[in-house]
């Protein structure tokens, strides 16, 4: 297997150390399987242990290295150095969230408008080949949103902090309201206050990013057809 020589442009931050932010790069080689995080790895464990950025799964569940990858926003783990034609691969942290160091980014607030009771189980469309063991109702799976934050980075709105709940949150209350419509009135509330659905300008940025498919876009579109029936 051959390998490629490249180039990692990473967006450097630390206080005191990388502050303002600044560019550095690191030549190393790599494999056509070699993923962005395995060059990561390879960088902190050969070249710079201070380089900072998160990772958990490696196969696209957990969504935490999330980060601009020649300027777009992909999962490390899943983004090999291969589809990548450049020789020269810019890294920069997600845009619209407060920068820890390097890579890493304060994610805190990305949380704080999911209601701790949104339900993040659904029940599972695809038909089982065995029947659910006793007790069991039906199969479940998780959501399909990884909460990675991908969608909020790219989103053209997010950038002009007026406070916008964002597509990830819109999107969470969309499903919700599907699985409780009982709580209709409050839920639609939230999704059409100052804060909601009406900030959204249309990129459709958020749906083009997503790892996962959950199309924030879609959800958004859906919300506005509700509110504009509970208002004619």
């Amino acid at each position: 297997m051959s390998l490629r020589k490249i180039t990692l442009r990473i967006l450097r931050y630390k206080p005191d150390r990388f502050d303002p932010p600044r560019y550095q790069e690191f030549a190393l080689k790599a494999d056509p399987e070699t993923t962005v995080l395995d060059a990561l790895e390879t960088l902190r464990l050969q070249q710079d242990p201070t380089l900072m950025y998160r990772h958990s799964c490696h196969h696209s569940s957990c969504g935490t290295c999330a980060c601009k990858i020649n300027g777009r926003e992909r999962l490390a783990c899943i983004t090999r150095i291969d589809e990548l034609e450049d020789s020269v691969i810019e890294l920069a942290p997600l845009d619209g969230f407060t920068a820890s160091g390097d890579l890493v980014v304060d994610m805190s607030p990305f949380y704080a408008d999911m209601a701790p009771d949104w339900d993040y189980l659904k029940k599972c469309a695809k038909v089982q080949t065995t029947p659910p063991p006793e007790g069991v109702n039906a199969y479940e799976r998780f959501e399909d949103c990884i909460e990675c934050g991908a969608c909020v980075s790219a989103c053209p709105v997010t950038p002009k902090k007026n406070g916008f709940l964002g597509p990830a949150v819109l999107a969470a209350l969309s499903a919700e309201l599907k699985k409780s419509p009982q709580r209709s009135k409050h839920l639609l509330a939230t999704a059409g206050d100052d804060r909601g659905e009406r900030l959204c300008d249309r990129a459709l940025n958020c749906s083009r990013v997503c790892p996962t498919g959950v199309y924030p876009a879609r959800h958004i579109a859906d919300l506005r057809k509700l509110l504009a029936r509970e208002t004619n």
